[in-house]
């Protein structure tokens, strides 16, 4: 065998060793629609922390999943109204937001305040939200689509579109936003050109293949710190956002969890749930 080769070899056993030895918390989410199993990054250390003491002190059991929207998201953990803890008083956690981590299909992030109060991002000490969200075009996510709703809104102003803006205003009157989203991508490169704009955005290749497959919430990465993944039971998560509910998107019924963290060596999560570590853990 050659030296390279024997080298080679050599280095994957000892990873190989290595991962067998090393262990890592799980989480298991249990509620009356099944269990849902997730893994926390280590690149967010605060948000682990705080997830695994809350969890390991009981206090996420008995909290509700209390917003629920479907092909969005599931939000629960209010561990501190739970509590009775008086609102000025709820901890928060600093934002942790990483670009390597995204509001793709099965992400666990934290919720939060928004920026008129909250300009540091930082985020709920206890409630957390898993991403469902839809699926998009490549189009679209590397599109600034606040910037073309911006332009187009400017460019139908002009007298030559005319018959733009009436078509823009017979869809927006009948409610059909979605042939409304595809006008403004559809005249993009001629608002591009008329206005003297550019309107693309950088997307990792990772990121497009996430959210033209499995889908995601693309408009909230960078505003909010995801800190976990969903490794199995992402459809107790989907069957939860397909609940009645009532105002402010709160279950009719009441959908309890409990919560419970268990070490486990990381080449059994690999092999059991398929998750795979990034190779700097």
């Amino acid at each position: 065998m050659r030296l390279g080769t024997l080298a080679s070899a050599m280095l994957g056993i000892l990873l190989l060793v290595s991962c067998a030895g090393q262990k890592d918390q799980i989480v298991r989410i249990d509620t009356s629609y099944g269990e849902i199993v997730a893994i926390l990054f280590d690149d967010t250390p605060a948000h682990k922390s705080n997830f695994i003491e809350l969890a390991e002190d009981g206090r996420f059991d008995s909290t509700e999943f209390h917003r629920v929207i479907r092909d969005f998201m599931v939000q629960g953990g209010d561990v501190f109204t739970k509590e009775a803890m008086p609102a000025e008083e709820w901890p928060t956690l600093p934002a942790e937001i990483r670009t390597n981590h995204f509001h793709k299909k099965g992400a666990i992030a934290a919720a939060r305040q928004g920026n008129g109060i909250n300009p540091e991002k930082r985020s709920s000490g206890s409630q957390f939200y898993i991403v469902l969200g839809e699926k998009y075009t490549e189009e679209m996510l590397v599109t600034e689509m606040e910037r073309l709703q911006e332009a187009f809104m400017q460019y139908v102003q002009l007298k030559s579109q005319e018959p733009l803006k009436n078509e823009y205003i017979r869809l927006y009157n009948a409610g059909e936003y979605d042939s409304l989203t595809s006008l403004m991508y559809s005249k993009r490169v001629e608002i591009e050109d008329a206005l003297k704009l550019n309107l693309t955005k950088e997307i990792s290749d990772e990121e497009k293949e996430a959210y033209t497959t499995i889908g995601g919430t693309p408009h909230l990465d960078g505003e909010y710190t995801v800190f976990g993944e969903v490794i199995s039971g992402l459809d107790v998560a989907e069957k939860i956002s397909e609940v009645q509910t009532g105002p402010r998107d709160k279950p009719v019924q009441p959908i309890y969890m409990t919560v419970t963290v268990e070490k486990m060596a990381k080449n059994k999560i690999e092999k059991e749930f398929g998750y795979k570590y990034p190779n700097e853990q």
